[in-house]
């Protein structure tokens, strides 16, 4: 048996148990410092330091700069463990498993959430206006415990497809050099996919890629969802309904994919406008409001999560045998 089948369950079963190593630099911190860099540079080069004064220049050198981190985060992994495999194949494996513990967040996510809902479950409003500012990107000063919930519930829905599901899906396909190529692009757009002055037309190039890049991935996620919802014994009926009446309602084309599902499975009422550095943007409601949001969504939410992640381990490892049968 080919050992490398092993990767994604062995790290899958690690990080359950163990979480992040934060004992060591991560590897989405090299690649957000790569970013800073190289963004530096790439607008130094392409002539384009002032924001909206050569749009065509700062999306040529934004387009440049996410090409450069797309072939090198998938490149630079993928000829250490060849060069490993050729010399010391155990050790290769080791590693492999060690990068791909480290690029899942399934543990990393239900534990920042909860630290959402342990300062609710202690009254704290601003405490947990802060813990979830650590996890999303909108203003968070004003919100209500209800918003802190949604907000809190819409971003474990989010990155059950960005954090968890995906990197198994380019594991899966590309090995670990594929989960390293996909948290780059996914690093590029937190960073630079604002529609501000600073990134509108820099960012556009990272903003399509990822969305590109995700689409698969949070499709098969909202699958996942709508399976995990029986497992947990939540409406697995009502997740399908509102994911094929709400799934296209949001401006990104992957991200109510995986909060219709999470919305029709706990029968909430998600989305709707929000604030973004000071500015009100107005977005659908997605899911219908059969009753109000409270605390213990977020623990319910997480349920779903992990049950979702658990089908797609199994799912994604079949698949890696597949590829590896082939290779």
């Amino acid at each position: 048996m080919n050992l490398h089948i092993c990767v994604l369950p062995v790290s899958f079963l690690l990080d359950l148990l163990l979480g992040d190593p934060r004992w060591l630099y991560h590897p989405i911190c090299f690649l957000g410092k790569g970013i800073s860099r190289l963004e530096k540079i790439m607008r130094k080069v392409g002539g384009c330091n002032n924001p909206g004064e050569h749009p065509v220049r700062e999306v040529i050198s934004g387009g440049m700069l996410a090409l450069i981190m797309a072939v090198c985060s998938f490149g630079i992994p993928f000829a250490a463990l060849y060069a490993l495999e050729k010399r010391w194949p155990i050790v290769a494996l080791i590693l492999e498993i060690f990068w791909c513990w480290q690029l899942l967040a399934t543990h990393s996510l239900k534990q920042e959430s909860n630290k959402v809902y342990k300062e609710l479950e202690k009254g704290d409003l601003p405490g947990a206006r802060f813990a979830v500012s650590m996890i999303v990107g909108r203003d968070t000063d004003q919100l209500s415990q209800e918003g802190v919930v949604k907000a809190t519930v819409e971003t474990i829905a989010e990155n059950a497809s960005d954090g968890v599901a995906a990197p198994m899906f380019y594991q899966a396909l590309l090995g670990v050099p594929g989960m390293f190529m996909y948290k780059a692009i996914n690093t590029m757009d937190s960073m630079l996919g604002y529609k501000n002055d600073r990134y509108l037309y820099f960012g556009r190039c990272a903003a399509r890629l990822d969305d590109v890049a995700n689409f698969i991935p949070a499709r098969l996620t909202a699958i996942l969802m709508i399976l995990g919802s029986f497992l947990v014994k939540m409406d697995g009926k009502n997740a399908w309904r509102i994911f094929w009446r709400d799934r296209k309602c949001h401006a990104s084309p992957n991200s109510a994919q995986t909060e219709s599902v999470a919305a029709g499975a706990m029968h909430l009422q998600l989305a709707g406008d929000a604030w973004y550095f000071g500015k009100l943007h107005k977005k659908p409601a997605i899911g219908d409001k059969d009753r109000e949001i409270e605390p213990m969504d977020i623990p319910r939410m997480n349920r779903l999560m992990y049950a979702a992640a658990f089908l797609g381990m199994i799912c994604f490892t079949l698949i890696r045998m597949g590829v590896i049968a082939l290779l």
